[in-house]
């Protein structure tokens, strides 16, 4: 079958780390053919679409991960299966490579779905299960977000769009910089950030649960550095092995049922505590990260589930 990647340049790949080559290896080793579609490589004639790909061969080699053929163009009806890889921010361009892909929804599986990665805002969409989340402010104004900190006394402040714990801020009333930060943020109360409660637990890390079509896959505890708050990988963290807990059993059968319905098949959740914090639809990471933590090969469900649901 012929298994196509959108997703960000091939050089910016880090072999070991990676979901995306983890999962263009699993599927590579089931026998299937492999594609790498840059942005901007999409291109609609006469109601169809063409894709201008570079067929790949994924190798375990850090100094080559990939073996790059001659590029292929492939008509819709040559392909069995699409991921959509691209890294955040949501950009004109993924908007575009969402529209087009929503012509395909209904002829084979795309993982995840164009709709569903468009409906779901990865920090704002959570905050609908209002059970599950920590107090949350969205707003740009600077009374509120003062207010707010004055009511919690200590929080986390962040962009609507980030990710990778990009410009991600622990304030405590008081704190003589928490007025350049709002403002920063905001870009000078022009744009919504987000103001959450303060949760402890995040001293211990926070949980990246993977989903596969609304069954946890695995779990892994994101550690900070001794320099850092931030857990993220990006930011330095660590990964540790972590167990599944009712009471994240208990947020997953929360949101399983929307997840399903808007095709967002392969997911990733960030739980700290007993908090959902976020929703990842649109990159989801940390399937190396399991793998290595407890010597599985994660990705063969992932490419079994697409293959079933191309059988279907």
């Amino acid at each position: 079958m012929n298994f196509i990647f959108l997703m960000d340049p091939l050089e910016t790949v880090i072999m070991e780390k990676d979901t995306t080559f983890i999962l263009m290896l699993g599927a590579h080793r089931k026998g299937h053919k492999i594609f790498y579609l840059p942005d901007g490589g999409i291109t609609l004639r006469e109601g169809q679409l063409f894709f201008d790909t570079i067929p790949v061969v994924p190798q375990q080699n850090k100094e080559q991960p990939f073996i790059e053929k001659e590029e292929v163009i492939l008509c819709e009806d040559e392909i069995d299966a699409i991921f959509i890889r691209n890294d955040p921010p949501f950009d004109q361009q993924y908007l575009i490579n969402t529209w087009f892909l929503d012509k395909l929804t209904r002829r084979m599986p795309i993982i995840n779905s164009p709709h569903g990665i468009r409906t779901v805002n990865e920090k704002i969409w959570v905050t609908q299960f209002t059970s599950l989340i920590p107090r949350t402010m969205i707003s740009r104004q600077k009374e509120d977000l003062l207010d707010f900190l004055k009511t919690e006394k200590h929080v986390i402040a962040k962009p609507t769009d980030g990710y990778g714990g990009q410009s991600v801020f622990q304030i405590k009333q008081g704190d003589t910089n928490t007025h350049v930060i709002l403002e920063t943020l905001t870009a000078r109360w022009s744009r919504d950030i987000i103001l959450q409660q303060y949760i402890p637990q995040s001293q211990q890390g926070d949980k990246r649960i993977l989903l596969l079509d609304g069954e946890p896959l695995g779990a892994v505890l994101r550690v900070h550095s001794a320099e850092d708050h931030r857990n993220n990988f990006f930011a330095g963290g660590k990964p540790h092995p972590a167990a599944i807990t009712d009471r994240d059993r208990e947020i997953i059968e929360e949101i399983k049922p929307q997840l399903q319905r808007l095709g967002l098949y392969f997911v990733g959740i960030d739980i700290i505590g007993d908090y959902l914090i976020e929703v990842n639809v649109t990159s989801p990471t940390c399937l190396q990260e399991m793998n290595q933590l407890y010597n599985k090969h994660l990705e063969n469900d992932v490419i079994e589930f697409v293959e079933q649901l191309i059988k279907d």
